[in-house]
């Protein structure tokens, strides 16, 4: 889901909410809205306001975690990258040409997460090559117990490196605000926008106060749905793990 769509309604429709709230207080008779209902009403969005605060902080906590997660990943990633490189390097001449491969598979990879059109979409999902790399490998005859201790080595970590990518993508394709918690949550936040706005006075200070606070509860909710999308938004991850690894490639 888009996350400045998303949050763009839900602004809205809390901000329509405590509209709707001076509305109604204007179309009710005046004892519907004494002291004794204001109580209440005060109570009921008291109880309101803890749950959703309460949902609030959940979820930004979460996010934030996936969020962490996700970097970490691509910093072990690119320490894989380094670390296969360098072992290529060990084995000899004979992986030069595996080398040259597994760095175009690098750069590959790179603008296939990190695309640099921006009418190309983020992509994920591990493509086949990196098995090509395992296959050729495995082809390689070593000549002593050095290369075939280099060469199991090597073969482990590519291993290692193509399950930290699917792990990735896994992850990014489960990773989500689920929907009916979305929906609960904007709905508790509108009915305490109503009861803002039934015994607000319609003036603009007071309808400026109401947007504003519409306004950050639809931005907390923005920054939510953008750690839970670190590979696209405002909220990025950084590509710079690996294109300090591609530098360190070859040397």
């Amino acid at each position: 889901m888009n996350s400045i769509v998303v949050s763009s309604i839900i602004f809205a429709s809390v901000f329509v909410a405590a509209l709707i709230g001076m509305a109604v207080r204007r179309a009710v008779p005046d004892h519907h809205v004494g002291a004794d209902a204001k109580e209440v009403v005060r109570l009921a969005t008291a109880l309101i306001a803890t749950m959703a605060a309460l949902v609030l902080g959940m979820l930004v906590s979460s996010a934030k975690s996936s969020y962490d997660a996700r970097k970490n990943e691509v910093a072990e990633i690119s320490t894989e990258i380094i670390a296969i490189d360098r072992l290529l390097a060990k084995y000899g001449p004979e992986a030069g040409e595996i080398r040259a491969e597994f760095r175009q598979l690098v750069v590959a990879g790179l603008y296939r997460i990190w695309p640099n059109e921006a009418s190309r979409q983020v992509d994920l999902r591990p493509g086949e090559h990196g098995e090509a790399v395992v296959d050729q490998v495995e082809l390689l005859t070593p000549k002593n117990d050095r290369q075939a201790a280099i060469k199991a080595q090597t073969v482990s970590m590519v291993m290692s490196l193509r399950q930290t990518e699917w792990l990735l993508f896994l992850k990014m394709e489960q990773n989500a605000v689920p929907l009916p918690l979305l929906v609960v949550l904007v709905s508790w936040l509108a009915a305490i926008f109503i009861g803002f706005g039934l015994f607000a006075p319609p003036n603009p200070t007071v309808i400026v106060t109401l947007a504003l606070g519409a306004l950050a509860v639809s931005s907390a909710i923005f920054i939510i749905l953008e750690m839970y999308t670190p590979f696209t938004g405002v909220l990025q991850i950084t590509p710079t793990p690996i294109f300090d690894a591609l530098r360190e490639m070859g040397r």
